[in-house]
């Protein structure tokens, strides 16, 4: 006991601190850290550096999780719908597997706030750029498999995507319902609805929103979600069902 305890207390601090907080967020501690700094270096990063080993970007990793989550998501539709033939199956893998959705899972973990970009192109929006936030999920996804192995991989997606899967699913066109509701109001001189945080609840890693969409000033509906934006979406489709701008 008293070895286990000396060892605990000299044992030098895990690399890369800044990660710590990611970590909590994503609810998985690495035992290897170095492969989540890999998964946040992206290649606009990586080249702006003047060393001559310049460390790997993290295009491999996300190689890597692309595949998983290809066999985790398939795995998943396979055993949940038995009922679906190959084509529908293979539609609702593509929709859930897309970048606008990784992209939303990515911006529930903050990811923008953690990839490691360079100056240039931090100051084109990299840091909220889909393209960008949707290969970090996958390259983070890559490396939580070789730190955990497929079981901490599986977990992670569960929490991250299978838990809004039947969202995503609901709307072919998960984006549209803001802008139809937009369009709606604006032919009626309505303006611009407007949306607002009612509630926000749950850990960091499966944090829920509830969110209002108004109208000059009355409240037209409400959504939930595990991000703003899926809240959002819902709200809008809320509204638009209540108010006749869509189907119910």
């Amino acid at each position: 006991m008293f070895k286990s305890w000396f060892e605990r207390l000299f044992r030098p601090p895990k690399p890369y601190p800044e990660l710590a907080r990611l970590e909590a967020v994503l609810g998985y501690r690495f035992t290897d850290r170095a492969l989540l700094a890999k998964a946040m270096s992206h290649r606009s990063w990586v080249n702006s550096l003047k060393s001559e080993t310049r460390p790997e970007s993290n295009e491999r990793l996300e190689f890597l999780g692309d595949s998983v989550l290809n066999t985790i998501i398939t795995d998943h539709l396979y055993h949940t719908y038995p009922d679906r033939e190959e084509g529908m199956l293979s539609k609702m893998k593509s929709l859930v597997v897309s970048a606008k959705v990784l992209g939303l899972c990515a911006e529930n973990w903050k990811l923008g706030e953690f990839v490691f970009l360079s100056r240039s192109e931090e100051k084109a929006g990299g840091r909220s750029r889909l393209s960008i936030l949707a290969d970090a999920y996958e390259a983070v996804l890559g490396a939580v498999y070789l730190d955990g192995g497929m079981p901490a991989a599986v977990k992670l997606v569960h929490q991250s995507l299978v838990s809004i899967l039947k969202t995503v699913l609901a709307d072919d066109d998960l984006a549209n319902y803001k802008s139809q509701l937009l369009e709606f109001t604006q032919s009626r001189g309505l303006g611009v609805p407007l949306y607002d945080v009612l509630e926000e609840s749950g850990p960091e890693h499966a944090k829920s929103f509830v969110v209002g969409v108004f109208v000059q000033n009355e409240e037209w509906g409400r959504g939930k979600g595990s991000s703003k934006k899926i809240a959002e979406q819902a709200g809008a489709r809320a509204a638009l069902s209540e108010h006749g701008g869509g189907e119910s």
